[in-house]
């Protein structure tokens, strides 16, 4: 999945947003313009092929506050799906935040 497709999308608002993740934003502080800015921004890190129905994409970036936030989205060419959105932890990353720690 390229990054640059899911930009483009975004710039024209061809976005769909999950159910998780519309629900899930507020209750962590994360804005739909948090999400667009990350997607429009950010840096990819893991690409996920074979996701259904979609293939989807980890993108790390930060909202309009300098937090660091992750977004995973799905894209078929037409639509950026919003899977979810959340703010990265130590446990699950390393300190910089992008690189998974090995389990």
């Amino acid at each position: 999945m390229s990054l640059d497709s899911i930009k483009e999308l975004c710039s024209r608002r061809k976005i769909k947003w999950s159910v998780h993740a519309a629900a899930r934003m507020p209750k962590r502080q994360i804005s739909r313009v948090d999400v667009i800015r990350c997607l429009e921004e950010g840096e990819l890190l893991e690409n996920y092929p074979d996701d259904y129905p979609h293939p989807s994409c980890l993108v790390f970036g930060y909202a309009m506050d300098g937090r660091v936030i992750h977004v995973v989205a799905g894209c078929d060419g037409s639509y950026v799906y919003i899977i979810t959105a959340y703010i990265p932890d130590t446990g699950k990353f390393e300190r910089d935040l992008k690189t998974r720690k090995e389990r």
